[in-house]
């Protein structure tokens, strides 16, 4: 851990530059007192390493020198792809991986391409959950993870939404997907069928015996072809409404990506406004969906629909106009 920490230390001070014992301390999460010792440490190492006392002080390293010390760990190799969700990084236990590789690759940077890196992590930043939701507590994400990563059978006790909710499943986890701030396992079954679990609906795991990985299996590729899968089964009719100048111009922030497509695909202008032909999970579903557009939308097809929907906008004007 200390061999680590003076590495640290000497990677910040290459990349960037003069700092106090404070701020060291800060960045290493150590107290004043451990920098002083470190400090001591490395100057009887032969690291030509200075320090300036008052304000404006602060230890430096002797012009021209860098550090070779950049090779990157197995760990902080793997998880430079999460460089840019430390959310995700920290969910699977590489927050630290994660931080020591991108201060490795910064001071492995000459010093133009370090300020342009600098720039850009102070410029673009990713958050992954949508709005008004926050991103899903899984606190069995690591081991599930680790898992993954060896090839390792799982035993899990999960609760799904379904009766009997609680259920045990024996599954061969093939990878991890975090969408919209969730996280999702996608694992193999006693079946050779592969299927899609919540982590955080993972109650219990318990780690068993290898197992070999299906060969040519691609995640992005699975897990692009399930939501396909996944939407074609939600929308099993279609509606067909009419739309004002109003309602077309933010009809896509009210709907889902599939449906937004589909009136895009079959809008025709109708009378002032556009008519389109829309997926629809159920009546049900689709009267509120529709009813967030206000007076804003017309549904002309199925008749059940329309029906819903007049049922409801008299409801409505029962409650507030009495």
């Amino acid at each position: 851990m200390r061999a680590s920490r003076l590495v640290s230390l000497l990677l910040l001070l290459q990349t960037k530059g003069r700092m106090t014992a404070s701020a060291l301390a800060s960045e290493l999460e150590v107290s004043v007192r451990t920098i002083y010792r470190d400090v001591e440490s490395l100057h009887a190492a032969g690291v030509p390493l200075y320090g300036d006392a008052g304000p404006t002080g602060g230890y430096q390293l002797l012009d021209g020198y860098r550090t070779r010390l950049t090779g990157l760990t197995e760990q902080e190799a793997e998880s430079l792809f999460l460089a840019g969700l430390p959310g995700a990084a920290a969910d699977l236990g590489l927050g630290d991986a994660v931080a020591a590789a991108q201060l490795k690759l910064m001071a492995a940077l000459p010093s133009p391409m370090r300020d342009r890196a600098s720039r850009m992590a102070t410029r673009f930043h990713l958050d992954a959950p949508s709005w008004y939701y926050d991103s899903e507590r899984s606190p069995l994400l690591e081991v599930v993870a680790d898992a993954v990563w060896r090839e390792r059978t799982i035993e899990v006790g999960y609760r799904r939404w379904r009766a009997p909710e609680d259920v045990t499943r024996t599954l061969r986890p093939l990878g991890l997907v975090l969408k919209a701030g969730r996280w999702y396992l996608v694992a193999q079954g006693s079946s050779a069928r592969i299927s899609t679990y919540r982590v955080a609906q993972i109650q219990s795991v318990e780690v068993l015996e290898p197992f070999d990985r299906p060969a040519g299996f691609d995640l992005a590729a699975h897990w692009a072809a399930s939501l396909e899968e996944f939407q074609a089964r939600q929308h099993t009719g279609t509606a067909v409404v009419r739309l004002s100048a109003r309602g077309w111009e933010v009809f896509d922030s009210h709907v889902l990506p599939v449906v937004a497509k589909a009136a895009a695909e079959s809008v025709v202008e109708d009378g002032g406004g556009f008519r389109v032909t829309i997926p629809i999970e159920s009546v049900a579903h689709a009267t509120g969906m529709l009813l967030r557009l206000g007076g804003e939308v017309e549904v002309l097809e199925p008749a059940e629909l329309r029906e819903q929907v007049t049922a409801a906008v008299r409801r409505l004007a029962e409650l507030y106009l009495g």
